[in-house]
C-alpha cells in the first residue's frame, strides 16, 4: 500500500502503541483520525501530528458502544473523504486484585472493550473500506494471547479472541481486497504498566517479569504496525513483538 494520502482511523490513539502508530502513519503522509474515550489524551495526540507537520483529526470513541463506533467510522469518511486503514488498538488490563479475585464488573469491561471493542471496529471499517476498492486493518493483540497470563486470565482470553478473530477474517482479502492482521507485542512501556497494579506502579508479578524482559517502545510496535500495513502480502497475521527479536 502506498501511503501519502491515505485515510486511517486509530481506536485507542490517546497514549502509548496508538498514539505512536498514528504519529508514525501521519509522517509517512497519511491522514489520521485519532479516537479515544480519554478526549484529553486523543487531543493532545493530535496537536503532536499537527506540531510535526501531520494531519489529524480528534473524534470521541466508546469501543463498547455500537453507535458510538458507527459514528466514528462515519465521521472519519465525512472529514477525509474515505477510509483506507484501521487501527484497532483500544485496550485494557484487569488491574488489582488480580485473577482470581478480579471483580465481576472489570472482567465484563475488559471481555467489552478489548475483544468487543476490535469486532465492531473492524465491522464498521469494512463497510467504508469496500468503497475504496479495499484496505488494511490490524488488530492490536497481545504475545499473552499465545503465552497465558495467569494474574491476568481475562486479559489472555481477550487477546486470544482477537487473534481468533484477525484469522476468522483472512476470507475478506479475497472477496472485499480488506487485509487483516494482528500484532502481539511484548510488554511495551506505556501507562497500562501502572494499570496493572494500582494505578501509579505495576504490579508485582510484572514487576518481577520486567526484571527478565525489557519493556518494548511504543514505536517498536509501530513499525510492526506499520509494515503489516504496507505489505499488500500480509493478510490474516499474528506479527509477535518482543524485544530483542
Amino acid at each position: 500500500m502506498e501511503l501519502s494520502g491515505k485515510v486511517a482511523v486509530d481506536p485507542g490513539a490517546g497514549s502509548g502503541i496508538g498514539r505512536a502508530s498514528a504519529s508514525l502513519l501521519a509522517s509517512k503522509g497519511v491522514k489520521v483520525v485519532v479516537a479515544d474515550i480519554d478526549e484529553d489524551g486523543g487531543r493532545e495526540t493530535v496537536a503532536t501530528i499537527v506540531g510535526q507537520g501531520g494531519d489529524a483529526h480528534f473524534v470521541f470513541v466508546d469501543v463498547t458502544d455500537p453507535g458510538s463506533v458507527t459514528s466514528l467510522y462515519a465521521a472519519a469518511v465525512e472529514h477525509y473523504g474515505g477510509l483506507d486503514i484501521s487501527h484497532n488498538n483500544a485496550g485494557i488490563v484487569a488491574g488489582n486484585p488480580p485473577w482470581p479475585e478480579t471483580p465481576m464488573e472489570r472482567l465484563m469491561q475488559l471481555a467489552m472493550v478489548n475483544l468487543g471493542g476490535v469486532m465492531p471496529c473492524t465491522r464498521a471499517a469494512v463497510d467504508h473500506l469496500r468503497n475504496r476498492g479495499g484496505g488494511a486493518i490490524v488488530n492490536t493483540a497481545s504475545i499473552a494471547a499465545q503465552f497465558p497470563m495467569a494474574d491476568d486470565a481475562a486479559y489472555s482470553a481477550t487477546k486470544a479472541g482477537v487473534a481468533m478473530f484477525t484469522q476468522a477474517c483472512a476470507a475478506l482479502k479475497d472477496r472485499d481486497g480488506i487485509r487483516v492482521n494482528a500484532v502481539l507485542p511484548g510488554l511495551v512501556d506505556t501507562p497500562i504498566i501502572n494499570k496493572t497494579g494500582d494505578g501509579t506502579k505495576p504490579a508485582d508479578w510484572l514487576v518481577a517479569a520486567l526484571e527478565v524482559v525489557p519493556p518494548l517502545k511504543p514505536e517498536e510496535v509501530a513499525e510492526a504496525v506499520l509494515e503489516l500495513i504496507v505489505d499488500d502480502n500480509a493478510y490474516s497475521q499474528l506479527k509477535p513483538v518482543m524485544a530483542g527479536l
